[in-house]
């Protein structure tokens, strides 16, 4: 059951990663304030690694969100390594402050590492979720335009979405993707396979050069051609740089919207400028 819903046709929302625990929490207080000014539909709070339900800052971002009543929040909680008992004391944790909305992941393997916990994908994760709590969490998943880079073709990689679908999944969002229409491949192929759920874009504004190996790396996404030429026009240049990269992602957007996706997901980087220059030239399309 999917209880996030909004006064728009298209949803829009943000991700934010917290402090590391070494770090104060006033700048991420700063960051949250900023965004929740926007009045986003939700804001996903990425998995602090290493932490503990009682610990673990991801949940402290997350009671901020709640404890504001300006929008949702969304924790993504990670289930490689993790032991059924160590997803119960987060799901408890989260429960206690009033979050119900998860974005289930399997989060990104360690080849040095043996991984000995009790789920090997995101759907399990969901299943097992589903299975204990029923209705009391709504689950959202990750999806992949074009393709998980671990997937042996794009084609498993949809049976392996439909299977978080099924196992109770009801919103999905995309790794970032710089190409409209490897999207529009994608929906298609999701929507043959019978995945009825929203799909809302992950969009990555690259504002910098040095996001771009990183970005490339994580998410196996292409750079077209015009986004290409930008970089190598404008990247020794921060300030060129930013507003190149706002202008690509606005056009970007608003490609996707008039081709009637479900929404935007924009990964902030925690950069509230960013958000801000890029909602106050969408923000009258998400009504249509």
């Amino acid at each position: 059951m999917d209880t996030i819903v909004n006064n728009r046709k298209h949803y829009f929302s943000f991700e934010i990663f917290p402090p590391k625990q070494s770090t104060s929490f006033d700048n991420i207080k700063k960051v949250t304030d900023s965004l929740l000014d926007l009045s986003p539909d939700f804001i996903s709070v990425t998995y602090g690694a290493g932490g503990t339900a009682k610990d673990n800052r991801t949940v402290e971002v997350c009671r901020l969100i709640a404890e504001s009543g300006k929008s949702t929040p969304v924790a993504h909680l990670t289930c490689i390594g993790a032991t059924k008992s160590e997803i119960d004391e987060i799901l408890d944790k989260l429960t206690e402050i009033g979050v119900s909305d998860i974005l289930a992941l399997r989060g990104d393997r360690n080849p040095n590492v043996t991984h000995k916990g009790e789920f090997e994908y995101a759907s399990d994760l969901i299943y097992y979720i589903k299975s204990k709590m029923g209705d009391k969490f709504n689950i959202m998943a990750a999806c992949y335009p074009a393709g998980h880079n671990e997937s042996v073709s794009q084609k498993q990689d949809i049976i392996n979405l439909k299977r978080k679908v099924d196992a109770g999944a009801c919103r999905l969002i995309t790794q970032m993707f710089f190409d409209n229409e490897e999207f529009y491949r994608f929906r298609d192929l999701a929507d043959v396979a019978g995945i009825d759920v929203p799909i809302e874009a992950g969009i990555m504004p690259i504002t910098n050069t040095r996001q771009i190996e990183k970005v490339i790396s994580l998410s196996g996404a292409s750079m077209p051609a015009r986004l290409t030429r930008l970089i190598a026009k404008y990247g020794k240049n921060d300030n060129a740089m930013f507003d190149a990269g706002i202008s690509f992602a606005i056009q970007q957007i608003i490609e996707l919207l008039s081709n009637d996706i479900s929404g935007i997901h924009l990964y902030t980087m925690n950069n509230p400028e960013v958000a801000k220059s890029i909602y106050r030239m969408v923000k009258g399309l998400l009504e249509f």
